[in-house]
């Protein structure tokens, strides 16, 4: 919690090996599961070589028994109010907590390796998810604007023109988003996760933006109900809004699908110089002058000065 988190290589929760045993000291929060009384072990991140010159090699994943002396859960972590019973996401703290070495995970100087392999298909899930979410969102939508009870001004929330347009409007933006996580599942299963960082993270900014405006609508519909407790719609919202956060903040994923998307940027700017020169060179070759279309060169009268 006191680091800026969506930079991984940032984690500082600490790892010194001692004999046949690591010491693990530091704090966790949002461990989500942490709450739950069936939770055994935590799968934990942590810097065991913090001088490799490798900012992704210093980092290790470790399994620790959730009952292991040393591990305090401070609290559990509200998300816009609901507490996420009986699961929960813990704030939690290792001191001198002592974890046999055969405990690590592939290997020390994989957590990357580990965790990534597991972040790819884990967003795709999450948008996955959205997408029913939505789809939830707007059976909920339209059961509203069917209500009979429900007549503001004399007509049924169906009958007012807005509440159409939402409707269609939600309806293709739903589709539009399962074609999206469809394409990244295809690369997917056709290569590999790795192969698919472009379509994952695309899914994974599109879905719950796409997800949080069709629940939001919703909500409006039912007014007051949409907010409370009456409707699954705001624990809806409030769960789907994380969703821009978590396995990596939308920020994250924008950064780099356009750091990604600019490698081409040279060769485009030379593609299109290319083609301006060519378009000189044919329109020289037969005796064309180039000119705009729209060009007039109209003057009306000479200046007397």
């Amino acid at each position: 919690p006191d680091v800026a988190s969506s930079d991984a290589t940032n984690i500082t929760l600490n790892m010194v090996k001692e004999g046949n045993d690591y010491i693990l000291n530091g704090s966790k929060w949002w461990s989500s599961g942490a709450g739950d009384p069936r939770c055994k072990i935590y799968i934990v991140m942590g810097k065991s070589d913090p001088n490799n010159s490798s900012v992704y090699k210093q980092q290790s994943v470790i399994f620790v028994p959730a009952e292991t002396p040393g591990i305090t859960i401070h609290r559990m972590l509200s998300v816009y109010g609901f507490d996420d019973a009986p699961h929960g996401h813990g704030h939690i703290t290792f001191n001198n907590v002592r974890v046999p070495a055969s405990n690590m995970c592939l290997g020390e100087g994989r957590g990357f390796e580990v965790i990534q392999g597991r972040l790819g298909p884990g967003r795709i899930h999450h948008a996955m998810r959205s997408i029913g979410a939505a789809e939830k969102a707007l059976e909920y939508f339209l059961a509203r604007i069917n209500d009979p009870k429900k007549t503001p001004f004399g007509k049924q929330l169906h009958e007012h023109g807005i509440m159409m347009e939402r409707v269609a409007r939600s309806r293709i933006e739903i589709d539009t988003a399962r074609l999206t996580v469809l394409n990244a599942a295809l690369v997917i299963d056709s290569k590999d996760a790795k192969a698919a960082l472009k379509e994952i993270a695309e899914a994974k900014v599109q879905i719950p933006a796409m997800a949080l405006e069709v629940i939001d609508r919703a909500i409006q519909a039912y007014g007051g109900a949409g907010v409370s407790q009456d409707t699954p719609l705001a624990n809806m919202w409030a769960h789907g809004r994380t969703m821009r956060i978590v396995d990596g903040p939308d920020e994250v994923h924008l950064m780099q699908l356009a750091k990604n998307e600019n490698k081409r940027g040279k060769a485009m700017y030379e593609k299109i110089e290319w083609q301006k020169r060519k378009t000189d060179e044919m329109a020289k070759t037969f005796g064309v002058t180039r000119r705009d279309v729209l060009q007039l060169d109209r003057e009306h009268s000479k200046s007397r000065l």
